[in-house]
């Protein structure tokens, strides 16, 4: 129930992003719409928030949908061909049935069920941005959402963190390791060593996204004294 924004015009005003104490500058990466919940990344670098959030750059978005009705296979092939919608066809990269998660908080306010309905869950992973696709979806072969959680983006993962709670992925010092190895996070690349230089350097050895295990590429030389990744 928290809007993904800092300030907010309706009377009574709901609640924001502004009541966490975040850094200066500091901004939602995508939004999350506030019937919605899950993970939600932040940042003050533009051009980071501007690659996850552009559905140009095709960011992997994995949501854990519960849905009123027992999904058919037909259903579920319906939304893994695309769903037409009144902004076009909608596609979904992944579907798949999955168990309820057994380590999911209770919801304020809980989910209204229908007791002679039943209700499953299904695995959602999208690469578009469109508002509320992941309900319009649902809702046009037959199965409204009643909950849905964000449970992944790219290469983070909701993992254990509870609502509210907020995990530091960068170093307060711009230009240190810590910022390299975020940074190997975001674009995929894996720094899979480092090594301190006599002239005060640090060589990373680093396997690029896509390439074979087998195949790192050479050490590479970074100048880190001051240089933010």
């Amino acid at each position: 129930g928290v809007l993904t924004q800092f300030t907010d015009q309706s009377m009574p005003p709901r609640r924001t992003l502004a009541e966490f104490g975040l850094p200066k500058d500091v901004y939602a990466a995508g939004r999350l719409d506030i019937d919605s919940e899950g993970l939600l990344l932040l940042s003050d670098d533009g051009a980071r928030i501007a690659q996850i959030s552009s559905p140009k750059f095709k960011w992997p978005k994995t949501y854990l949908v519960q849905v009123e009705g027992e999904p058919s296979e037909a259903q579920v092939r319906a939304l893994r061909d695309g769903v037409v919608l009144n902004d076009g066809l909608a596609r979904v990269e992944e579907v798949q049935r999955v168990a309820a998660p057994k380590w999911l908080w209770p919801r304020n306010p809980p989910v209204r069920f229908r007791k002679t309905v039943p209700d499953a869950w299904l695995a959602l992973t999208l690469r578009e941005g469109r508002n509320r696709q992941v309900r319009r979806m649902t809702a046009a072969v037959g199965l409204p959402t009643l909950r849905l959680v964000r449970a992944s983006i790219g290469d983070h993962a909701l993992d254990d963190l509870q609502p509210g709670q907020v995990l530091k992925l960068i170093s307060d010092c711009p230009g240190t390791a810590d910022d390299l190895f975020a940074w190997s996070k975001f674009t995929g690349n894996h720094v899979l060593e480092s090594r301190k230089q006599a002239d005060g350097k640090t060589a990373y050895l680093i396997q690029r996204a896509g390439s074979a295990a087998a195949t790192p590429i050479p050490h590479v030389t970074l100048d880190m004294r001051g240089v933010s990744c």
